[in-house]
């Protein structure tokens, strides 16, 4: 099949997601239910084997650390393509998982990231099978655990160092935002600095300051640090936690931030430019500070014109989509490290990403799953290999 052929075979892709609308619905819901903290995804990812299994995957399985797995064998099996979503989220089992479906759309913490890629995984065997379609490739879908925060990749990392046969290509897909288009990986530095005011502080000596104006201080000059417009470079300061009450002097407090950059070098030197900041501001309070890195990325990708890119716009051109161009921290960044050839895509438009009450937009997941669609297809026939 040629890649034209894939193409004009897009309309017929989205009407077989349409007509497996309740399915696909009713797996994005039960997944989404189901609480799964980074570290603690054994239960939705127990979900998604069972899944897998009914499906008819083979070596459906949990590895040591968490992750779900399943193949679906190839008419030739001469090349294997991983299909990977990320099973954990940043809610933990406290947080009310009832995901609500309103008209159009889907409501609930984590529908987006990224409970509807993790159905597009458990419903894509019984798409290809209502399609009649037999793949030459060896498809193996993961459910990877200990993606986010602190989890730092570690189950695809493990399943990569620890898989016999050669990876050759592979497709990462998150529920938002459809037009994604992800085929690099940014430099980047995930940490968290922590305030704490000692047991002995010295009230009338410092000022009855604490840990949260402390912090402030910290923040204030972080953002007095200079950063290059060329590589490209940020610092995100993503949440701050701090104290207990109204009426009492903070002792603790907390700041998690990023540092991201087109260069590996720029991440280093703010990292030690933070880390004297740190210094100078512990110095003068006398309150006890420190940085806990938490995880690292490199940056890195394949070319804009590697032939998985470059059909990938083609995709998403024919289906009227505008391409939404950005590098990825995630699962992405792992595939990139061990020579990969990847991409991410997402599958349909929400908004309030990462937030309880999160929402994804139902009609155009039939599209996304399309583009998707067409993507895997055209791996399957080596459009997309790189001679």
């Amino acid at each position: 099949m040629t890649f034209d052929t894939i193409k004009q075979q897009l309309d017929t892709y989205r009407q077989a997601a349409v007509d497996m609308r309740d399915i696909l619905l009713a797996n994005a819901v039960m997944i989404g239910e189901i609480p799964a903290p980074t570290f603690y995804e054994d239960q939705r990812v127990r979900f998604i084997e069972d899944r897998f299994s009914e499906c008819g995957l083979q070596n459906c399985s949990t590895d040591e650390v968490g992750n779900g797995l399943g193949i679906l064998e190839g008419t030739e099996g001469q090349k294997n393509i991983l299909l990977v979503a990320h099973a954990d989220t940043v809610f933990n089992e406290k947080v009310d998982h009832t995901i609500s479906m309103v008209s159009d759309r889907l409501i609930g913490p984590g529908v987006g990231d990224n409970s509807l890629g993790l159905a597009l995984l458990a419903s894509l065997p019984l798409l290809l099978e209502r399609l009649n379609i037999r793949l030459k490739s060896n498809l193996i879908f993961m459910a990877a655990a200990r993606g986010l925060g602190r989890g730092n990749l570690e189950g695809l990392r493990f399943f990569l160092h620890n898989h016999q046969s050669p990876i050759a290509q592979a497709l990462c897909v998150e529920g938002v935002k459809l037009g994604r288009l992800s085929y690099s990986s940014i430099g980047m530095l995930r940490a968290e600095i922590n305030v704490r005011v000692p047991e002995l502080y010295d009230w009338t000596r410092f000022g009855a300051s604490g840990a949260v104006i402390t912090l402030n201080d910290i923040i204030n000059s972080i953002n007095r640090i200079p950063l290059p417009k060329r590589p490209k470079t940020s610092i995100v300061l993503g949440s701050i936690e701090g104290g207990n009450s109204f009426n009492n002097i903070a002792t603790h407090s907390l700041l998690r931030f990023e540092v991201r950059s087109e260069s590996a070098e720029v991440v280093h030197r703010l990292l030690e430019e933070i880390r004297d900041r740190i210094t100078e501001v512990e110095l003068h309070s006398s309150a006890e500070i420190s940085l806990d890195i938490v995880a690292r990325r490199e940056p890195g990708g394949i070319d804009f014109r590697h032939p998985l890119v470059r059909h990938a716009r083609d995709l998403l051109k024919a289906l009227h989509i505008e391409p939404r161009v950005a590098p990825s921290t995630s699962e992405l960044a792992e595939l990139i490290r061990h020579r990969i050839p990847a991409v991410t895509l997402g599958l349909t438009t929400g908004k309030k990403h990462t937030q309880v009450m999160e929402e994804i937009d139902i009609e155009p997941i039939f599209t996304g799953v399309a583009q998707f669609l067409g993507l895997l297809m055209a791996m399957d026939e080596g459009c997309c290999d790189e001679h």
